[in-house]
């Protein structure tokens, strides 16, 4: 589900100019607002211990594939920016309610390219009758465009409907279906590859968009182009 960050330097600097850093815990609480009685609180590093049993709980199917380096230690020595610690291009919080930890939201950035991968969001069963993914859902793109991010993306999960509900409410463009993006563990305990779908979000008007000029693409590369985007003509 994947996130957040980053602002514009300003034009003084040209294009090299542009910058992402990642969303403090007030601004996603006033961008992305939780139901009542839930907060967020950026990860520290005390707290991962707790979080990497809270997970493999929680998910238990994350032991392999994508989502797996969230139950290894060194993923967060070496990836995650920990609350009070130096930026890293991972971000997580987690939700809390009455003291508790009760969930998991995490990003990627690709600073070059102003893009944000919403990675990973986990939930405790317990609480998943809170909307607490519609509501971040609803709040990304706003926090998104405060931060500096342009293009937004995410992978959903095809095993339930919720996460793809959730997106498409929030105004996700799903863009297609990755077949064997990813490795779960399935019901007879066995490893397969697993279709995940993609949703996105493009954060600039559509000026700023360079299509593709139509001979560059096969017959079948622009019908595609042409179902989904409504023709390939070259903008400049």
């Amino acid at each position: 589900m994947d996130a957040i960050s980053g602002r514009q330097a300003g034009d003084a600097g040209g294009a090299g100019a542009a910058v992402m850093r990642w969303a403090t815990i007030d601004e996603l609480e006033r961008l992305a607002p939780l139901p009542a009685g839930y907060g967020y609180e950026q990860l520290t590093r005390a707290d991962v211990p707790e979080l990497i049993a809270a997970i493999a709980r929680w998910h238990p199917d994350i032991r392999v594939g994508a989502g797996s380096p969230y139950l290894r230690p060194a993923f967060y020595d070496e990836k995650v920016t920990l609350a009070g610690e130096a930026e890293r291009d991972t971000f997580a919080v987690v939700f809390r309610h009455g003291g508790r930890m009760v969930g998991l939201w995490s990003w990627d950035r690709e600073p070059e390219a102003l893009t944000i991968y919403g990675r990973l969001l986990v939930i405790d069963p317990a609480h998943r009758g809170a909307k607490l993914a519609a509501s971040v859902m609803l709040g990304t793109e706003r926090l998104a465009r405060h931060c500096g991010a342009e293009f937004m993306y995410v992978m959903s999960t095809l095993k339930m409907p919720q996460m793809a509900q959730a997106l498409e409410r929030a105004g996700y463009i799903l863009l297609g279906f990755l077949p064997g993006y990813d490795r779960e563990v399935v019901a007879d305990g066995t490893v397969k590859r697993v279709f995940e779908a993609v949703y996105a979000k493009v954060l600039v008007p559509p000026s700023a968009l360079l299509r593709p000029d139509p001979q560059n693409l096969t017959p079948r590369a622009r019908s595609l182009f042409e179902q989904m985007f409504g023709g390939a003509n070259a903008a400049h």
